[in-house]
């Protein structure tokens, strides 16, 4: 279940504050402006907060005032067209196809313009009955601006005071997401769980985790440093070590349970790991109260029974029961947990008090890190062509909306056709998948929101009362919006039921006008998702050959930071986060493609594998890193370099075949020089080194056939031909 599901958790995350902000803001200014004028004019008020507050995310401050300054002006406009030609009704029809189109065109900008790509359709739906005089569209546009302005200036005021906390906050996101991750871990020891479906489980959970690691870098290391914020940023870099040293306990599972299926050690495994995960969303939750964090749970029955159970298997061992390889495997999985959970108490003491100067890494050019969204004219003119999907989406969204209003235009009742209009705009979204979603949660959320409005109204009379279920909706609405779109959906249907018959309390049919307006939206934003659909499965091979390249670039980056040729590791996590991001690109697509009829299916099995394979190489190489860094004082420097460069290099000799395979006519990938290198005999070095084994093992899993780190060539080449 998601943190900000669990109201001990919700009440203290930022999905609360800002629908707790946005609803303070829209509604109090409704009410401050509504003594001073009448109610239509209070409401267009309104109608620009609300439209300003679809924007308001968290961010920092230049961002957000930028982003929400850019709604403002752009909600105006089309506020001003609209208004200016609703009294021409083929004018209107007109306008408003034109402004779907160019409002759908905006997602080239990827998902941070997704909200600004609405809040400008919203402002156009909500304007597209305002038959007023030209004069009277200038002074209700007017209004409109003089809302959305008093709401962006009330928000960064209120932004300016939380800053500190809205970072714990987002920190403290992440960090609830880490823990998941490792809770999915956990069930990698458990006898009852198959292996390659918990793969996929925790490589989705693990994009998941990326989009919020990537938030708290957003925030946390973006604009002035201070001593203020030093104790978030050593819980950031430390949740970020605490990242490394969870991937490091990767380990060879099928092994595992073959060996010791039949022993308690891998459910004490689990168990502890469990464990782990809950000590790690104590940490987020103090995060959230703004306290220290100290250890609560207690390990030592999980590390009494593990070392009574090590010493029996060892006697089993000894008596040939168990391979001696098997033993090893087993003690080197138990401890890298252990250094899991030393490494939590480093992340508890970390929340506790300022520990020296900020991290080193804070003075590097912290660009490759962050996210960079660039609104350049060039992008969208670049899409105006018929292979865009960019393109034909926003074909799509116009087209659907002619027939919603031609539709609206010829009801046998009185119907609010912006009704359809705005429905077709929440659910038809770029892909095929998003819109199947949005469908099913805006019906089931209207019908549900419909039925609480009816029995509200049917028992309670009292406007106060009422006020205070708006309000309540109001504050849901953009709470729920990222994390749970139906109970948004059942919020805003009761958020203007409530507003309308606070209006005219004689008004309990629009409650059915609106429910039936909601299915003939759904309907037709349903059918306009098969009109130049964009299926992901075309997007593969390009997603594909993306994570060849990073994942060469990485093993470079990587293969230079083991052998320690760099004198730190920045180059390293620069290039796994774009390694990262890669896998995360694919797996979304992967993901977005199963919601697809399944005619559109492509190569489902060979790119899980593919995916999960490349996870595994960020596991190794985490699991490598922290090794040579525990052993480096007795380590065969020579030796050990010799081999990684040999095993680095049979790899990319796969991966640049692999790369050749998926696109002929391009130069092969040279990240990594891939001629072959003798084998070193390090045996006579290293004789005296107990650490060995683990390290030689690792570096086995890693590289010791390339077939098992990427999909072989026939593989990439069956995936084309399903493709095609």
């Amino acid at each position: 279940m998601h943190y900000a599901l669990d109201l001990r958790t919700f009440i203290f995350s930022h999905y609360f504050y800002t629908g707790l902000r946005i609803a303070t803001g829209v509604v109090g200014l409704t009410l401050l402006v509504l003594p001073f004028t009448d109610l239509p004019t209070a409401m267009t008020v309104c109608i620009g907060a609300l439209s300003t507050s679809l924007m308001d995310l968290p961010s920092t401050l230049r961002h957000k005032f930028n982003e929400m300054l850019s709604s403002v002006l752009l909600c105006s406009i089309v506020t001003l067209i609209i208004s200016l030609c609703a009294p021409f009704q083929w004018l209107l029809s007109i306008m408003l196809v034109l402004v779907t189109f160019l409002a759908c065109m905006m997602v080239v900008y990827g998902k941070k313009a997704m909200p600004l790509q609405f809040a400008a359709l919203f402002a156009m739906t909500l304007s597209m009955s305002n038959t007023v005089s030209i004069a009277g569209a200038f002074l209700h546009t007017g209004w409109f601006l003089g809302g959305g302005l008093v709401y962006l200036g009330y928000s960064m005021v209120v932004s300016w005071f939380l800053r500190h906390r809205i970072k714990q906050q987002i920190l403290a996101e992440a960090l609830f997401e880490l823990a998941r991750y490792l809770d999915i871990k956990a069930d990698f020891y458990d006898m009852h769980v198959e292996l390659n479906n918990q793969f996929n489980r925790l490589v989705r959970q693990q994009i998941v985790l990326a989009d919020k690691q990537q938030a708290s870098r957003d925030l946390i290391l973006r604009g002035p440093k201070s001593q203020q914020n030093a104790i978030l940023v050593q819980v950031h870099f430390g949740m970020f070590d605490l990242y490394e040293y969870i991937l490091s306990t990767h380990t060879d599972y099928m092994e595992l349970r073959e060996h010791f299926a039949d022993a308690d050690i891998l459910t004490y495994f689990r168990d502890l790991i469990n464990k782990a995960a809950k000590d790690i969303e104590t940490i987020a939750y103090a995060i959230t109260r703004k306290r220290a964090s100290f250890r609560t749970i207690s390990y030592k029955a999980e590390f009494r029974a593990i070392d009574v159970e090590l010493q029996q298997l060892q006697q089993d061992s000894l008596a040939g029961k168990i391979p001696e390889v098997a033993m090893d495997l087993i003690r080197v999985t138990y401890n890298k947990i252990r250094d899991t959970v030393d490494m939590i108490d480093e992340l508890h003491r970390a929340t506790q008090a300022t520990r020296g100067e900020l991290p080193e890494m804070l003075g590097a050019d912290m660009t490759p890190f962050l996210t960079q969204q660039k609104y350049q004219l060039g992008v969208l003119v670049a899409n105006l062509r018929w292979q865009s999907p960019s393109f034909r989406f926003a074909l799509r969204g116009a087209m659907a909306i002619t027939v919603g209003l031609l539709i609206a235009a010829h009801l046998p009742y009185t119907s609010h056709g912006y009704w359809i209009v705005l429905t077709i705009a929440i659910i038809l979204k770029p892909s095929f998948s998003q819109t199947k979603q949005r469908r099913s949660d805006r019906l089931l959320g209207t019908l549900i929101g419909c039925v609480a409005t009816a029995l509200i109204l049917h028992f309670v009379h009292e406007p106060v009362a009422l006020l205070g279920f708006l309000f309540i909706a109001t504050v849901a609405a953009p709470a729920f919006i990222y994390v749970k779109y139906r109970y948004t959906a059942i919020a805003a249907s009761m958020q203007i039921l409530l507003q309308i018959n606070l209006v005219i309390p004689s008004s309990g049919h629009v409650i059915g006008e609106r429910l039936l307006d909601t299915i003939i939206g759904a309907v037709i934003a349903t059918a306009f998702s098969f009109v130049l659909p964009s299926w992901e499965y075309r997007t593969l091979p390009q997603l594909v050959r993306r994570v060849l390249t990073s994942n060469m670039g990485y093993l470079d980056a990587a293969n230079n930071m083991l052998q320690a040729k760099t004198p730190d590791d920045f180059i390293y996590r620069v290039s796994r986060k774009r390694f990262l991001d890669s896998i995360a690109d694919l797996v979304s697509t992967l993901v977005r493609m199963l919601d697809e009829p399944a005619s559109k299916h492509r190569a489902v099995e060979e790119l899980n594998q593919f995916i999960i394979q490349n996870y595994l190489v960020m596991a190794h190489v985490a699991a490598m890193r922290l090794l040579l860094k525990r052993n480096q004082d007795s380590l065969p420097r020579p030796a050990v370099n010799a081999l990684l460069q040999q095993a680095t290099s049979h790899v990319c000799l796969s991966l640049t075949l692999a790369e050749q395979v998926l696109n002929p006519k391009s130069e092969p990938l040279s990240a990594v020089d891939p001629s072959p290198i003798e084998a070193v005999d390090i045996t006579a070095e290293t004789t005296l080194w107990t650490g060995w084994w683990p390290l030689q093992r690792r570096v086995e899993l890693l590289y010791q056939d390339a077939d098992k780190i990427s999909l072989r060539s026939a593989d990439i080449g069956r995936i084309l031909g399903q493709v095609a």
